[in-house]
């Protein structure tokens, strides 16, 4: 059994697509039109065959409730793994990224979390 998909919820797929490419440095994958909807997934540009993530659009009403606790909790919908989370976050942040929780170190890890401009954090990590 492997993971080759996961997903995030978002409120404007364009938006989050513009977001995880132009400023995470996602790529896109795959876009498929479903109607209103896309199936439309990112991955990391290092990972080109790894896990795609899905941009999911949220139009189930108990899912936009379940997004928008989360993100009012600050809890993050997800976690990235990146070298080294001093650089990404400045790197980010130069780019207008609004973050909710600065590096700080946790145990073994250390993380930051920011919004993701479609409804919700996400946290960046690096094991120490």
């Amino acid at each position: 059994m492997k993971i080759k998909l996961t997903s995030v919820l978002v409120d404007d797929q364009e938006k989050a697509l513009k977001f995880y490419t132009e400023v995470l440095g996602f790529i896109k994958k795959t876009e498929i039109p479903m109607g209103k909807h896309k199936w439309l997934t990112v991955v990391s540009k290092e990972e080109q065959d790894g896990v795609e993530l899905v941009l999911e659009p949220i139009s189930f009403e108990p899912a936009k409730v379940f997004q928008k606790e989360l993100f009012k909790a600050g809890i993050p919908f997800t976690a990235f793994s990146v070298d080294n989370v001093d650089k990404e976050y400045e790197r980010l942040l130069n780019l207008g990224v609004i973050f909710s929780m600065k590096p700080t170190e946790m145990g073994a890890t250390k993380l930051a979390v920011f919004s993701d401009t479609c409804g919700n954090n996400i946290q960046i990590f690096q094991v120490l």
